[in-house]
């Protein structure tokens, strides 16, 4: 299984852009979205007030499940239930849960509210899920565990440590969701440059980690990579080469899978976050990572035609596999990539793309690539580096108001024309945003990564004329 993250805490998308991108995600060889709703689930009841103004509603949901089965895609759901839980316990209604009172990131595993809420988050999401065969529980960066009261106390009077009670929550919440058909996933990040850290770029040290899950009794284990999301809370631009190294070095470790028999891989999941958390800054858009995300799917599906891998059922016996070949990214397997993007050429160092693109949201790629690469370069260029600027138009002239005029009319027309241009790809970003995305999300995006250049060239034209 190859499944495809969609981060829905940040810039999550309109049901009328999945319409478009899921066919798109199973023509370059996923099998799957693993959706975390985080806000934009439409909860009810008590935790109507975990929903964002701009939520799914019950149809979007079901409509996206259509969709995806329509495109043959599995959706598997996420619901964090430990850490990453700042969408809950920023609330006052559930400030309580805290495992430390001043941080909102991780449930206080001991508090009696605590089970009873996760339950009855997993049972709302559960139940609009009914055709899915997985759900994830999240469990991974429980920050501060372990710090709270509740906490030292339990450990003082059990004698236990963090993992016992780590472990002990897991189950219970493993126990919430199990159901005869319905399998639990879960997010184990051992620590950086390990598997599931979203902060790992190339092969993890996966030996002594699967020989322990092998050790312990699983019969399958999930690899998380990453197209975007993972290079910076701030990144805008994906770099392709990064994330294509680290789909092969995930291939590295696949083609090792003998070694750990009777454990089996079970699928990949290609994280895609669009926050680091809650409060962060958004960072890749999604159409701006579908060609990165395209670099990634073909290469991991390419590998497992070499290895002639089966998929999700069980391995044969060592002796009877084929030999595991990390395909990687071929000729053939770029030219189909093009193919599908509608693009002529891929500079994987330069993490460009040649050509006017053909896929879901090729616009807002091509806009922010402008804005990426040129926007704060070519203002910089007339507020620091323009000479008649710096001598006759400084600040000291700004705030008293004067200057020769003549010298003023020496760059105003090109101060005029900068403005114009960057105004009109403003403009037209907002309208291709605002098909893909709810008014929220296009106001942030621009506010964080265009308006910061623009304000000030916009300040200096007010001054000028």
């Amino acid at each position: 299984l190859r499944l495809v993250h969609l981060d829905l805490k940040g810039a999550a998308p309109r049901v009328s852009y999945l319409e478009q991108l899921f066919p798109l995600l199973s023509q370059l060889g996923a099998s799957g979205v693993l959706v975390e709703y985080e806000d934009m689930f439409p909860f009810q009841g008590e935790l109507e007030t975990l929903r964002s103004p701009y939520a799914y509603s019950e149809e979007d949901v079901e409509r996206i499940q259509q969709l995806a089965e329509l495109n043959q895609l599995e959706v598997v759901p996420l619901v964090q239930t430990f850490g990453h839980a700042e969408f809950i316990l920023k609330h006052e209604k559930f400030q309580h849960l805290r495992e430390v009172e001043r941080f909102p990131n991780s449930f206080n595993p001991h508090a009696p509210g605590t089970l009873p809420l996760l339950r009855n988050l997993l049972a709302q999401v559960m139940e609009k899920h009914g055709r899915s065969s997985w759900i994830h529980i999240g469990a991974d960066e429980v920050f501060h565990l372990g710090e709270g009261a509740d906490s030292r106390a339990w450990m003082s009077r059990t004698k236990g440590d963090v993992g016992a009670m780590y472990l002990q929550h897991v189950k219970e919440v493993a126990s919430a969701v199990a159901a005869p058909g319905r399998r639990a996933l879960m997010r184990r990040a051992e620590g950086p440059g390990t598997p599931g850290s979203p902060g790992h770029a190339h092969r993890p040290a996966a030996g002594p980690f699967l020989a322990k899950y092998a050790e312990s009794g699983f019969s399958s284990v999930w690899f998380a990579s990453a197209f975007k999301g993972t290079t910076g809370p701030a990144q805008a631009w994906p770099p392709l080469g990064h994330h294509l190294q680290n789909q092969l070095s995930w291939l590295k470790v696949v083609e090792a899978m003998p070694r750990f028999a009777p454990l089996r891989l079970q699928g990949i999941v290609l994280t895609g976050w669009q926050r680091y958390d809650h409060y962060a800054v958004l960072c890749e858009l999604l159409p701006v990572g579908i060609p990165s995300l395209a670099v990634c799917l073909q290469t991991l599906a390419n590998g497992e035609r070499r290895r002639g891998c089966p998929g999700p059922v069980p391995l044969p016996p060592p002796a009877h596999r084929v030999p595991c070949l990390a395909g990687g990214f071929t000729e053939a397997t770029k030219r189909k990539v093009l193919d599908v993007l509608g693009f002529h050429s891929i500079q994987l160092e330069q993490s460009t793309c040649e050509g006017n693109g053909a896929f879901p949201g090729a616009q807002i790629y091509r806009l922010v690539e402008q804005v990426n690469g040129h926007l704060k370069e070519s203002v910089a260029k007339v507020l620091e580096e323009e000479s008649a600027v710096k001598g006759w138009f400084s600040p000291y002239h700004r705030k008293r108001r004067f200057g020769n005029p003549r010298n003023l009319e020496s760059f105003g027309s090109r101060l005029l024309k900068l403005h114009e241009d960057w105004q009109s790809v403003e403009r037209s970003l907002r309208a291709h945003l605002a098909s893909v995305y709810f008014p929220d999300a296009v106001d942030e995006w621009l506010e964080e990564n265009v308006s910061p250049y623009l304000e000030p060239l916009r300040e200096l034209l007010r001054d000028y004329r």
